[in-house]
């Protein structure tokens, strides 16, 4: 594939990742504009997005988002018909493969390393539930 073929995949799975990661990124998002006065707010919001349904919410829309974007991308390649998705078996069931898998992984480091970091570096007390430690 060349990178005219996998740009829209490649801003798929960010997208998704991002929302994925939504039960987190607002509590840095407003720390990194409130200051050291919304940390104590923020990591609230944050436990009460992740340790709730909102996260399982969030999982839901990312996937959902992925599979219309995968439907969309498809389509705009010939791929309309169920016949067509049988003859391009391969194809489709690769990419389709690719692209959850960059997305959870793109996930799992955008959440569990880089938003972790930033978190604990503004000062969110996030170190002790790290998942290093």
């Amino acid at each position: 594939m060349d990178s005219e073929q996998t740009r829209p995949l490649a801003g798929l799975v960010a997208i998704s990742a991002v929302t994925a990661s939504l039960c987190c990124l607002p509590s840095v998002v407003w720390v990194m504009l409130a200051g050291s006065s919304a940390i104590v707010a923020a990591d609230q919001l944050s436990n009460d997005l992740y340790y709730s349904w909102v996260r399982f919410a969030l999982y839901f829309v990312s996937l959902s988002m992925l599979s219309y974007g995968l439907v969309v991308y498809f389509r705009n390649r010939g791929i309309c018909t169920l016949d067509d998705v049988k003859r391009d078996r391969r194809r489709v069931v690769n990419t389709t493969l690719a692209v959850f898998t960059a997305a959870i992984v793109t996930y799992l480091v955008w959440n569990f390393v880089i938003l972790e970091i930033v978190g604990i570096a503004i000062g969110l007390p996030w170190e002790d539930s790290a998942f290093w430690n």
